[in-house]
């Protein structure tokens, strides 16, 4: 592409803002041309200044980067989003991916770095920082899911219909207890933590049917 990349930087923090916008208003492939607090403040920005790469932070209050991100590339022209947080957990890396990031760095990311991920997240070329890409490679080698269990979809079914355990328990004839061990394999063969996650991940990947069965 010729001309600046032009830049919207997004960070509720205007300290990390304020380092970013002087660090590549200072190089001239690069142009700024604003800066948002939170994923709403960028949306209405993107619309207005059509930035070719958004800087992304993920967590902020109000609307966060996933979800702003998620709503930038279904605009035309869409932006190419680049997140830049401290965060690389799976939990946080692997929904930035999937709502379309074109690349995801962390904030200890060295200048220089920082500058050729910016060039080639302009051309449309995935980046991501090492500690990242460990992560999601570690991800897809991961062994195959391990399936549920016949009772464990009928316990995960009445949960999602909204059943307490000792609803639950009285619907399949077993203790309460038994309930509660089921959901606690059942958590850990869907990797969450609550009943909610769960319920959310099933549907996702198909084990509940749009009734809850």
């Amino acid at each position: 592409m010729g001309g600046p990349v032009r830049l919207l930087i997004v960070d509720d923090h205007p300290v990390v803002r304020d380092g970013l916008r002087g660090m590549f208003a200072g190089h001239p492939d690069f142009e700024v041309l604003g800066e948002a607090a939170d994923g709403a403040e960028a949306l209405v920005l993107a619309r207005a200044l059509r930035p070719d790469v958004v800087l992304m932070d993920l967590r902020m209050p109000g609307m966060d980067g996933v979800t702003a991100t998620g709503h930038l590339l279904a605009t035309e022209p869409a932006p190419r989003v680049l997140v830049l947080t401290t965060y690389d957990t799976e939990g946080d890396v692997l929904p930035a991916v999937q709502a379309g990031a074109t690349g995801y760095l962390l904030k200890d990311t060295p200048r220089d770095e920082l500058f050729r991920a910016v060039r080639a997240a302009a051309r449309g070329d995935s980046v991501l920082s090492p500690a990242v890409a460990t992560r999601l490679m570690g991800r897809l080698r991961a062994p195959a899911e391990t399936p549920l269990s016949q009772r464990e979809r009928e316990v995960l079914a009445l949960v999602a219909r909204g059943s307490t355990n000792r609803e639950a328990a009285a619907h399949l004839f077993v203790s309460e207890a038994t309930v509660k061990t089921h959901l606690l394999h059942i958590y850990a063969k869907l990797g969450v933590k609550d009943r909610a996650a769960a319920v959310a991940v099933a549907f996702e990947r198909g084990l509940l049917g749009p009734t809850g069965r």
